[in-house]
């Protein structure tokens, strides 16, 4: 019997399939040992078949890894689906399980449980033990229900008392695997019953066939609409999968999930340790947990007959993997949902263009939740135009009205959320008299002032330099501070509001292990009167006594040259403005611009979601942006400026060649990046649009010309639809 392998190499010149001799009693999905060239690698069995396609001699196969095929049959007809949009095999494999399980590099953790010993009858021997040894009585009694640790016997009942007993023989002790499990917010149980909208839109579902978009207002009960389905999913016998656009977001829905389905869920995510992945990989892959929940990679969830997925706040950016390997989380999960029969629900309250674009055409089905649960009214948001407060002297980071309403919510002993867009102290310094900006040496960008320990950092390869307080060039000792970010926002609340404890939540007060759990903790149990945070605080968070929510720089997005700028500007201050006013008190939402005529401020105002989606898809369609066409980036990476520079000329060229031969190429354009140099690469890019049902035609020739000239010293990178063109 022949095997065909992939091996473990992410590499496009080795990227295809090799013929070995099959050990005995490998399948399909066994990962394996095998020899290639002078080493042994690990490789994945995708096929067996009876004749090689060679007239080569074959080598064997050395060692089958695992007892089981740890690669399920789906996800080896995934794999070839996502091959065939620019993937390569081994970078495929390696997110269908933990990058420490290959190689075998996470131990199982193992601790000490004790057992009664299964040759004594329980009932005679408990009789004989006399009543003064109460402890020993309670602890075999504890026993006769099942195992126990052997730390908890002994921090309940002392190590004396059970090295007595395991004396006597009465009780065993044998080592067994423990899981590690990650932590979640403690939240009570609760089933609501659902209203009338929610229960119309999940029997919908239920009901249904195909792809349904919810379209739900912030705090309409988006949830419990989802945690039914899943529900009704179990019922039947099946698994789900529930994602979350970001990581802050994981304690607080892990401790509703684990509320309502109890240890059946499991986390998958970044974040975890190697030990925490692998073991909740594996609870799942077993079957001992039937829920993944979990951020863009929990799509990737070893889960079988799986009858529901769920994508909360689809819009966001992060469910794109932007870095290598690149693929689009929806597009995984739709195709899980047709393999497996699935129920696939993407909700949001401010859906994507693309999304809404595809509701509205039918390709998916439209369920909308347009009123807040109890019939809360949404915030209302006031629009403070800072143009106007610098004319009355006013040059700090809060309005004179955000003072007041912030000075107020604190009276009454409400919370307030701060939202800033933008971490650090300041975004620059710069000399004021030769005009000086401190560089990251291998980022084409100015680096970031971090006051907290005094830093210049770079927020893109994460190089980090003590500050400075002269200029190297010409020895002037006044910089500048360019724009505030989330650390300076935090120190300039402490101090205009000096009795109110605050918190901040971003990148950088969440690197230690826990820290999103511990601050949303402190937070929930009014530990703090004020959050402020960058757009982790944005989505998903419920707060019953948040009453305001400050919006300090609502221009951040608007003005990037994307032409999704004005759509993300939409979505986040909609989202944010959503954390406010949950419960049964009315919110408000203080949001400061200085560009208050704005359109997009306008419709944001009224939460007018579909008319913005008009005025959007107006503007699309005459700009020939997406849903109307599809933008394919190829971008060029080399530490030589004039081989990246090269290599986009010559496949720039190429594809004009395409285009006058009838490939439905619209436009091209060859250029520098817009950040020309990021960790010491030098990036120039061929931005291609085709017509948008021109993909499947177009695409794999782009991608082959991409491939053609990724080699020697140049890298390329081929990415649909880029979510930011730097």
């Amino acid at each position: 019997m022949i095997a065909e392998v992939i091996v473990d190499i992410s590499n496009s010149d080795v990227d295809k399939v090799y013929d070995y001799l099959a050990a005995d009693g490998v399948l399909p999905g066994h990962r394996v040992l095998v020899p290639f060239g002078r080493q042994k690698l690990e490789g994945v069995v995708i096929k067996l078949k009876e004749k090689p396609d060679t007239s080569h001699a074959l080598k064997s196969i050395e060692r089958v890894l695992d007892p089981e095929p740890l690669i399920l049959p789906e996800f080896l007809e995934l794999a070839e689906f996502m091959r065939k949009k620019n993937l390569r095999y081994a970078d495929c494999f390696r997110l269908f399980m933990p990058s420490r399980l290959r190689g075998g590099a996470i131990r199982e953790l193992k601790r000490n449980y004790l057992f009664l010993n299964p040759e004594i009858d329980f009932e005679s021997v408990y009789s004989d033990v006399p009543a003064r040894a109460a402890a020993q009585r309670a602890l075999l009694k504890e026993l006769s229900g099942g195992a126990l640790r052997e730390s908890e016997a002994m921090e309940r009942y002392s190590s004396s008392v059970v090295k007595a007993l395991i004396v006597k023989e009465l009780i065993i002790k044998k080592p067994m695997r423990t899981f590690r499990a990650p932590g979640g917010m403690k939240i009570a149980a609760e089933k609501p019953v659902l209203t009338p909208a929610q229960q119309k839109v999940a029997d919908a579902v239920i009901g249904g066939e195909g792809v349904f978009l919810l379209h739900g207002v912030t705090g309409s009960g988006k949830t419990e609409v989802y945690m039914y389905v899943i529900e009704k999913a179990l019922e039947a016998g099946k698994t789900a999968i529930m994602l979350v656009p970001e990581i802050s977001l994981t304690p607080q829905m892990l401790g509703l999930f684990r509320a309502r389905f109890g240890d059946g869920v499991a986390i998958l995510h970044s974040g975890l340790s190697d030990g925490e992945r692998t073991d909740e990989w594996t609870r799942l892959r077993n079957g001992e947990a039937r829920v993944a929940l979990g951020a863009r990679s929990a799509i990737f969830a070893p889960l079988s007959d799986v009858g529901a997925i769920i994508v909360d706040e689809e819009h966001d950016s992060s469910y794109i993997s932007d870095s290598n390997p690149r693929y689009f989380t929806s597009e995984v999960a739709e195709f899980r949902a047709a393999y497996n029969g699935a129920k696939l629900i993407f909700g949001s309250a401010t859906p994507s263009v693309e999304s809404y674009f595809k509701a509205v055409n039918g390709r998916y089905r439209l369920l909308e939740m347009p009123e807040r649960v109890g019939n809360a009214k949404l915030p209302i948001l006031e629009t403070v135009d800072m143009r106007e407060e610098i004319k009355s002297g006013n040059t700090g980071m809060f309005s004179a009205r955000l003072i007041r309403e912030i000075g107020k919510a604190l009276a009454e002993k409400n919370q307030v959320m701060l939202f800033l867009n933008r971490r650090g102290y300041a975004s620059f310094l710069r000399c004021r008299q030769c005009g000086y900006v401190p560089k990251c040496p291998d980022c084409d960008v100015s680096l970031t002032y971090h006051k907290e320990d005094n830093t210049l950092r770079c927020h893109y390869c994460g190089a980090k330099f003590k500050s400075i307080d002269v200029c190297p060039l010409c020895g002037y000792d006044d910089l500048k501070e360019g724009k505030t970010g989330t650390e300076k926002l935090e120190e300039e609340t402490k101090r205009l509001f000096p009795d109110a404890r605050v918190l901040r939540m971003d990148n950088d007060t969440t690197r230690k292990r826990d820290a999103y759990v511990d601050i949303l903790t402190k937070f929930r149990r009014r530990e703090a009167d004020i959050l402020v945070g960058t757009q982790m605080i944005a989505k998903g968070h419920d707060f019953k006594d948040v009453t305001l929510v400050g919006i300090i720089d609502a221009d951040i997005a608007l003005y990037y040259s994307d032409y999704r700028s004005a759509e993300r500007t939409f979505q986040l201050i909609t989202q944010v403005a959503g954390r406010a006013g949950r419960a049964e008190k009315e919110g408000k939402v203080v949001m400061q611009t200085f560009s208050p005529n704005h359109y997009v401020y306008k419709y944001a105002k009224s939460y007018d979601y579909k008319g913005f989606f008009r005025n959007e898809i107006r503007a699309r369609e005459l700009t020939k942006y997406p849903p109307f066409t599809k933008i394919i980036r190829l971008l060029s990476l080399s530490e030589n400026e004039r081989e990246a520079s090269s290599a986009a000329r010559s496949m720039a060229e190429e594809i004009a060649s395409l285009k006058k031969n009838g490939a439905a190429v619209l436009r091209i354009q060859v250029m520098q990046s817009a950040i020309k140099r990021i960790r010491a690469y030098y990036r120039y890019q061929v931005v291609v649009w085709i017509d948008a049902d021109g993909e499947d035609a177009v695409c794999p020739a782009l991608y082959e010309i991409g491939r053609k000239h990724s080699h020697g010293g140049v890298s390329v990178f081929a990415e649909i639809n880029p979510q930011q063109m730097l």
